[in-house]
């Protein structure tokens, strides 16, 4: 696997695991519960040092951009599935734009390196 494909797998995985923490957090009630906060916590930590790997070589503000895309579209989803969050159609169309912007910086910065 080429460097800049494993860079990519690292921040796609990033971004699922910033789903994963914010939905524990949720469910921490403002770090009041221990097992959700610990969650929490140990996936924040992963989560972020998987960004930082692809920074090595991935430019920064893409990297950064598609891991909080990811993050903030899969977290509306699932707040949507599991806590019941209204998703109104002006929300979607907006989720939409954060997705095509997130793709779109996927094909633009190709072999781009930090």
């Amino acid at each position: 696997m080429k460097r800049d494909q494993l860079a990519w797998m690292w921040l796609v995985l990033a971004g699922l695991l910033e789903i994963v923490w914010a939905t524990t957090m949720k469910l921490s009630n403002g770090f009041t519960v221990l097992g959700p906060t610990l969650v929490t916590i140990v996936l924040l930590i992963v989560s972020f040092g998987l960004l930082a790997l692809s920074f090595r070589v991935l430019p920064a503000g893409t990297g950064y951009a598609v891991f909080t895309g990811i993050g903030a579209v899969g977290t509306v989803i699932v707040g949507n599935i599991l806590f019941d969050e209204v998703l109104t159609g002006m929300k979607l169309v907006f989720i939409g734009t954060l997705l095509i912007g997130v793709i779109g910086l996927k094909q633009v910065t190709g072999g781009e390196t930090a």
